[in-house]
């Protein structure tokens, strides 16, 4: 950890004493997220959740179609897209969790280049002097029924504007995360709505589920109040915009999970001029790859230290393609009615995908599981039509809580990941690619399997600062 943070700081001294390019040369970059928000049920991506602004967004820009998180859950999540780092590199691989100490963020990095680097809305990351933003709940909380619902980011767009100097936000929304309470939830009658094929249809399902689309469709209308401001304000077209989906929903077989749907996003990026509108690509990309998108963009010194590449040539059209594979970790240790230890890796390109359970004799179990809680009449109704004899909610329960130790998808075929190809012959060189991949990212990233989540209470923030408290303490402090 000594030579990442040694590799950080000689990157900012060499931006401290660089000559600073004018304003007018440096785009303002605007990064938009969603909470838990299944890609494919937005409606830019075909799905029945109504997304007028990101329609508009994307026929304005570029849609990506291969877009990966490195951990389907909302702490490791926004430590890997502001760090550039995955995981278990990080320190950041279970939720609630931390990075290490001295490890730094794109705050720092573009702070240094000049820019004003602001968070508004939800956090969850930790500890402050790794994520110096300037920060605001507005994002999160504001109600965009309300005249100007956003004055703060409106004043760091104004206050940018009259010193010429360039900004970088964080819009980081708390939609559709659960208990779905926010939109208009009668756009989405029960009795028409298509439910995906791994879920039970129940009423309690049904219900849930409408209330989640109109949850979209708030963020959707968070993210079109943003981007007004940004017209309005005139600084849109010197804007590079990305908005992105975050892991999946916290329905079965999505966040939690290292199936396609709970690691893979939806991605949106506007650049006018720099990016070609109603343009799509296949490239397959990861969240950690966000920050040094946006330092190159930025014309930022990248750190070497870092894990994620820039795509910013495939946002400029100057190459179609920028990683052959994907990784994904899940760890259950520190989650609402977690396992006390699951972890899950995986390994994925642009068509298949292989997962390693390293605790497969466990039950597996998060928020979705529990007895009581918001989530409790939808897995009580698959556990009911279980019991009563349903045959696909039989399969289901059992294929979410009952993990072989290797899966294998082929997630063009079957995106939600229900036929298991692991022992098919004709599968064999393709696990056996993604398998030795999977082993090599593991050992890259020091990542000892079993033994590294037995090791994942120790990253949480609490826990940190109590051994924080008792070091003082012990000190004399």
């Amino acid at each position: 950890m000594k030579s990442i943070w040694l590799r950080s700081t000689i990157c900012l001294i060499a931006l401290l004493t660089a000559p600073l390019a004018a304003a007018a040369d440096r785009p303002n970059l605007v990064f938009m997220i969603a909470d838990d928000c299944t890609y494919l049920d937005m409606e830019v991506y075909g799905g029945q959740a109504k997304t007028p602004h990101l329609n508009r967004l994307a026929s304005e820009g570029m849609q990506f179609s291969r877009c990966f998180q490195a951990a389907p859950m909302c702490s490791p999540t926004r430590h890997n897209i502001y760090t550039g780092l995955y995981p278990v590199k990080s320190g950041a691989w279970p939720n609630h969790t931390c990075v290490y100490p001295g490890t730094k963020s794109i705050a720092h990095y573009l702070q240094a280049a000049g820019y004003r680097v602001a968070l508004s809305g939800k956090t969850h990351i930790s500890p402050k002097q790794s994520f110096p933003f300037e920060y605001d709940k507005e994002f999160r909380e504001a109600n965009i029924d309300q005249n100007n619902p956003f004055p703060t980011i409106e004043r760091l767009i104004v206050e940018c504007q009259g010193q010429d100097q360039p900004f970088c936000l964080f819009a980081c929304s708390n939609e559709p995360h659960s208990p779905w309470d926010k939109g208009d939830a009668t756009a989405y009658p029960v009795d028409q709505l298509e439910l995906p094929p791994s879920w039970v249809d129940t009423p309690q399902t049904r219900l849930s589920y409408a209330n989640y689309l109109a949850e979209i469709t708030y963020f959707d209308a968070q993210c079109g109040v943003l981007l007004e401001l940004l017209e309005r304000h005139g600084v849109a077209s010197n804007t590079l915009v990305i908005c992105v989906s975050e892991q999946g929903s916290s329905f079965p077989f999505a966040k939690w999970t290292c199936f396609e749907l709970g690691l893979s996003s939806g991605m949106i990026a506007r650049w006018p001029g720099k990016i070609r509108a109603g343009s799509n690509s296949g490239a397959l990309v990861e969240y950690c790859d966000v920050t040094p998108t946006f330092l190159d963009a930025a014309r930022v010194p990248i750190p070497e230290n870092l894990d994620g590449r820039s795509f910013l040539p495939v946002l400029l059209g100057q190459q179609e393609e920028h990683k052959h594979y994907t990784f994904g970790i899940q760890t259950t240790r520190g989650i609402n009615n977690g396992s006390k230890a699951f972890g899950i890796r995986s390994c994925g390109t642009k068509t298949h995908r292989y997962i390693r359970n390293l605790h497969s004799e466990t039950v597996f179990t998060n928020a979705v599981t529990r007895t009581e809680g918001s989530q409790e009449k939808i897995w009580g109704s698959w556990l009911a039509r279980a019991e009563q004899g349903d045959a696909h909610a039989k399969a289901m329960v059992k294929k979410y809580q009952r993990r072989p130790p290797e899966e294998f998808y082929d997630v063009v075929a079957d995106p939600h990941c229900l036929n298991n190809l692991i022992d098919d012959p004709k599968q064999a060189d393709r696990i056996a690619e993604l398998s030795a991949q999977l082993d090599q990212w593991m050992d890259e990233q020091g990542d000892a399997g079993a033994k590294t989540e037995e090791m994942a209470h120790t990253r949480s923030a609490k826990y940190q600062a109590k051994k924080t408290r008792r070091i003082k303490q012990s000190q004399g402090q």
